[in-house]
This record gives structure tokens, C-alpha cells and sequence, in this order.
């Protein structure tokens, strides 16, 4: 026989028996005898056959496959979103294209070219803080792939979506350093052009009004990475700019701007207390611990996952999309404890 793929030909030629006869056999069909049923089976387990994934998509019009479009697999938030999501596609029978965009629009398009020439049944995406034209999501609906939206998503494309409550998240964030005695407060917010980063910038501005503190705008600063935090840290010295809280984007961001500012003497939470967003697993290792809001990773993912495989799999796809929001809440921990 000759080496590499078997295929229920090759089965058939050893046999000495047809293609359809082997095939009605490998289905257990009851016009095939039990004795050519036993034989078939095993030597198709002798020679490891395996059924075309690729034909038998085309034949059932599903792959069952599901894509992820994620922006960074290195964030402990988006890899537990991950876990998530292969846990409740596994469990259905469900394989799990992984595709990175690493925050780069034109990658975030790729990876959508990529998942719909590969026939997937439904894809779950977050989308990068680049991207401001959505056409190459719009390209799923208009072929009938479902989309479920994750975390970021996109305003005015209907699909189903799961998120936080940001807003509400960044409010509780602020509120703690504000009830920890802290009255000029630092953010350093997500990108304006992505919801998550307004919304979060909103719940921040919200609880300084509410407790009669001024919005100062050369308090909020763009930076959503540990390198930015390092460099808005040393200029707000530079400067000499007085604070005594700071509300991060993300946790990263709220480390990088921790150990900066403990390099240059200043004592966290003594002098400034810290409070990030996503409650990642370094949160609980650096010195002091990081005060952050869990985004319940997980929980997200498995959520997702299910409401793409229920409208995978619905005989009617025709009912109305949902947004389901999710609590978060705030771990208190060293970086706000005096």
C-alpha cells in the first residue's frame, strides 16, 4: 500500500470490496454484514485511518470549528478568555482556530480572511485598538458565520456580545481611592477610539464628580502598556506634578507606573496607592500587591463560547441578538492598604 494519508479507497483495494460498501461500513449501516463490518473497522484502526474533516464539512455544511480573533495572548486576562472558550467548545465536539492580531488592524483582517476561507461556523472576536473600519466583520454576517463580540466590541454592529459593566468597574475603582483619603488621582486611560477606553476614562471622571473633586485633563494620560506607564510616570516628575492616587487602564500599566515610581523613592501605598484593571496573575506577586477590578476572564470566555454555539446551531438563526453583561468586581489588596 502506498504511504502517507489512508483513504477509504485504500481500505476498499485491501479488502477487495467497494468504496461505498467500506464507507456504509465505517457508518455501522445495517445492509453490511457484520463480518465485513468487523473487517473493515479493523483495519481501518490498523492503518489509523481518519475521516476527511475538509469532505465531511462540505457534505454536513458545518466544520464544526470556531475561530478567536484575540489581541494579545500574552495579557492573563485574554489567555483565561481563551481557556474558557476551549473548555465550552471541546466539551461540545468543537475544534478552536486561534488567531493573534497583536493590536495590528491589518493582522485583525488577515485573521478574518483567514477564518472565513477556512469555513468556520462562527467566530468570537475582540477587536484591536487600531481598528476603526469594521468591513472585514461585516464580510461574516454577510456570509452567514455568526459573530460573537468579546470584551471590545463595536458599536453598531449587531451581533451578540458579552461584556463588563466598565463604567460601573471604573467608578468602584476610583470611589476606593477616593474613600482611602486620595483627592488627586491620576488615569491612565485605554484608547478613546475603543468603548472599553472611554467607558473606563467615564466611570473615573464620574466619581470625581460625584464626590466634588475637580477633572483635571492633565491628569488623564494615555498609556495602556507598562512602557507608557514608565514613561507618563517620569514626565509627571519632571513635571512636578502633585498626585497621591492612580487608576490604570490595565494591570500591566498599573505595575510599570508602581515600580517606576518606587525606583525613584516614592512608597506604594503610603505616598501613592494603585488600582488596576483585570486582576491578572501578577497582581497578587508584586510588592506591594496590586488593587485591582477582576474582569472574570473565564467566565467571559465560557459565555461567549455559548451563545456562538447556540446560534451555531439553532434551526433559526432570526431571533434577537443579546448583550450580556457581566459583574466585576474590585480586589482590594496592598497598593491601597495603608
Amino acid at each position: 500500500m502506498k504511504s502517507g494519508i489512508v483513504t477509504i479507497k485504500d481500505i476498499a483495494r485491501e479488502l477487495n470490496i467497494s468504496p461505498s460498501t467500506v464507507s456504509r461500513a465505517l457508518k455501522n449501516h445495517p445492509d453490511i454484514s457484520p463480518e465485513t463490518k468487523q473487517a473493515v473497522n479493523e483495519l481501518a484502526k490498523r492503518l489509523n485511518y481518519k475521516p476527511n474533516a475538509v469532505a465531511l464539512s462540505l457534505k454536513q455544511q458545518r466544520s464544526n470549528t470556531i475561530g478567536v480573533i484575540i489581541p494579545e495572548i500574552v495579557h492573563y486576562f485574554f489567555s483565561s478568555v481563551i481557556s474558557g472558550i476551549e473548555d465550552v467548545a471541546y466539551d461540545a465536539g468543537f475544534n478552536v482556530i486561534i488567531c493573534q492580531s497583536n493590536e495590528i488592524y491589518e493582522r485583525e483582517v488577515a485573521n478574518s480572511n483567514t477564518l472565513l476561507a477556512s469555513r468556520v461556523d462562527g467566530v468570537l472576536v475582540s477587536i484591536t485598538k487600531e481598528t476603526e473600519d469594521f468591513q472585514h466583520l461585516s464580510n461574516f454576517m454577510d456570509n452567514n458565520v455568526p459573530v460573537v463580540f468579546y470584551d471590545r466590541i463595536v458599536p453598531g454592529l449587531f451581533a451578540d456580545q458579552v461584556i463588563i459593566d466598565d463604567k460601573k468597574a471604573a467608578y468602584e475603582a476610583t470611589e476606593h481611592l477616593i474613600q482611602s483619603g486620595r483627592t488627586r488621582i491620576v488615569h491612565f486611560a485605554g484608547p478613546q477610539n475603543l468603548l472599553i477606553g472611554r467607558q473606563r476614562k467615564d466611570g473615573y471622571t464620574k466619581a470625581l464628580k460625584k464626590a466634588g473633586l475637580p477633572i483635571e485633563e492633565e491628569l488623564i494620560i494615555e498609556a495602556d502598556s507598562f512602557e507608557k506607564a514608565r514613561i507618563s510616570i517620569m514626565k509627571l516628575i519632571h513635571q512636578k506634578t502633585d498626585f497621591d492616587g492612580l487608576f490604570a487602564v490595565n494591570d500591566l500599566t498599573a505595575i510599570g507606573a508602581m515600580q517606576t515610581l518606587q525606583k525613584r523613592g516614592y512608597k506604594i501605598p503610603d505616598d501613592i496607592a494603585i488600582v488596576g484593571f483585570s486582576d491578572g496573575r501578577f497582581s497578587g506577586i508584586t510588592n506591594p500587591t496590586l488593587t485591582s477590578v477582576d474582569q472574570h476572564g473565564y467566565e467571559m470566555g465560557t459565555v461567549a463560547s455559548q451563545m456562538l454555539l447556540k446560534r451555531i446551531k439553532a434551526e433559526d438563526r432570526d431571533y434577537p441578538f443579546e448583550t450580556k453583561v457581566l459583574n466585576a468586581n474590585l480586589i482590594v489588596r496592598g497598593s491601597t492598604l495603608i
